[in-house]
């Protein structure tokens, strides 16, 4: 099993850096034509049919311990992506199986024989390269691609079984740790937040409900989001590191390892494009608009100007302002932390209340939810920067954690026809909180586990078992509600 420090090491290789050694030893990888695989069979005279056997005398060198299919799929000495096996007694990756190729010289050199396939899960032997069909490797296999049926996936959140990882540890399909490599907490709490969005969830557990498209970030969050949930791994955590590399690509480094960034900013910048990447044309809907997406109406009056602009605005999350903190101290010489309800916060939407922005031009804004979303996503504004440093405002915001009445924070919210109602009250699902200093503190998540409606405090690998009491004492951050059924 790798350790933290590995994960670390591997996380830092930069895009260029790769990019240079991949020329370097191009010249020394063989030609793609003598890299032979059942996926390049029938596309050339290299082309055979491979030898299929039941048993293989190379079984029992199979070390499970070493396997970890959370990286990027490389080959360890050409760095290339193409026809990349496993070697399943030391757990390296390496290129192609011919004669020429990097894993033949490997089964040679180390004596290491039973190898798997990283694209069509097909086990072999080298240097005899005949395949082995046996059933005792399908475990590997499933660790390798989790899978689930959709009767498993409606089944998830009444499943109240543990599972056991390979060294004897217990851990909860859905609650496992997540490695933090190199300042990637921000990824971390997001990603267990959406995990507990129950529609989104069971969206990316079946592949091909999004196969009709070509975003590798959306098909790492959805690797991301089967590992996470399968109850067979062979440890109790999962290194979200190729889903890293998907973002820090389509981001353009803008959210990158080795540099923390903001859990609000991600989440936006996520969801927008898992969103854009799903939709088939460009009015079309996606599962993240389908869970989080609501409307505001907006009316907007200018200074000196008698006329009103009124507008409708989608929106994905609520940004909530937080009362200014005191600027003294008291008689004990210690700083005061207010508090505030969430009540007082909502008022903001209400469609009365008042807000002056200055930008683009001085204005007078109110807001008003005409449509709330069946999870409504919450962003207590923290942090503001000046000329000189980034302030962090201590405010505790008291919420509630079950049966929190949306009408009554915002009594405009729409209602049914012909008299009915239309169902507002919400039950928190995930909060995300900040410790410590604006510059060097850290995040940490509070989850719900729905099957025993019990609460986890989650930070990297650290998984615990917490007090609903304990969530409402946090200075929550960034917050998602569920919507209560009918």
């Amino acid at each position: 099993m790798k350790s933290e420090r590995d994960e670390v090491k591997n996380g830092g290789v930069e895009e260029e850096e790769r990019e240079l050694k991949r020329k370097r030893e191009k010249e020394q990888s063989p030609p793609l034509d003598e890299l032979e695989d059942d996926a390049f069979k029938g596309r050339g005279k290299h082309s055979r049919n491979v030898e299929v056997r039941r048993d293989c005398p190379y079984l029992d060198t199979v070390n499970r311990q070493v396997l970890d299919f959370d990286f990027e799929r490389f080959c360890s000495v050409s760095l290339s992506n193409l026809n990349v096996y496993a070697c399943l007694v030391c757990g390296k990756y390496f290129q192609g199986r011919s004669q020429k190729s990097h894993a033949y010289t490997h089964s040679l050199e180390a004596g290491h024989h039973v190898y798997i396939n990283l694209l069509t899960e097909k086990v072999y032997c080298l240097p005899d390269s005949y395949e082995i069909n046996d059933p005792s490797l399908d475990d590997i296999r499933h660790v390798l691609n989790p899978r689930f049926s959709r009767a498993q996936v409606e089944e998830l959140d009444r499943n109240k079984q543990w599972s056991r990882a390979l060294d004897g540890s217990d851990y909860l399909p859905g609650m496992v740790g997540l490695n933090n490599i190199q300042k990637t907490e921000f990824v971390n709490v997001t990603i267990q937040s959406l995990m507990r969005v129950t529609p989104l969830r069971n969206f990316f557990l079946i592949p091909e409900n999004y196969q009709h498209c070509k975003s590798p970030l959306v098909h790492r969050f959805g690797e991301l989001t089967r590992k996470i949930w399968h109850s067979r791994n062979f440890k109790g955590q999962v290194s979200p590191h190729e889903f890293l590399q998907a973002v820090m690509k389509a981001s353009k480094k803008r959210f990158r390892i080795g540099q923390q960034s903001d859990p609000v900013e991600f989440m936006s910048w996520l969801l927008n494009t898992l969103h854009m990447d799903l939709r088939t044309s460009k009015d079309a809907s996606s599962i993240i608009h389908q869970c989080f997406q609501g409307e505001l109406e907006v009316v907007r009056e200018y200074q000196g100007n008698e006329s009103k602009e009124i507008s409708r605005m989608p929106f994905l999350m609520l940004g909530l302002d937080l009362p200014p903190p005191p600027l003294f101290k008291d008689v004990m010489e210690k700083n005061i932390i207010p508090q505030v309800a969430l009540f007082d916060l909502l008022k903001k939407f209400d469609g009365e209340t008042v807000t002056e922005v200055v930008r683009p031009k001085l204005a007078r804004m109110r807001y008003r939810v005409t449509k709330s979303p069946p999870y409504l996503m919450f962003h207590m504004v923290r942090f503001k920067k000046n000329n000189f440093f980034k302030e962090k405002n201590p405010t505790l915001v008291n919420f509630p954690v079950k049966d929190m009445e949306l009408r009554d924070y915002i009594p405009s919210l729409p209602t049914a026809a012909e008299g009915g109602k239309v169902s507002s009250k919400y039950n928190l699902i995930a909060n995300i909180v900040h410790d410590g200093k604006p510059e060097d503190g850290y995040f940490r998540v509070f989850v719900q586990r729905k099957s025993q409606e019990l609460w986890y405090e989650m930070q990297d690998l650290h998984v615990a078992e917490t007090l609903p009491q304990m969530v409402e004492l946090s200075e929550a951050y960034m917050q998602i509600y569920e919507l209560q059924e009918e």
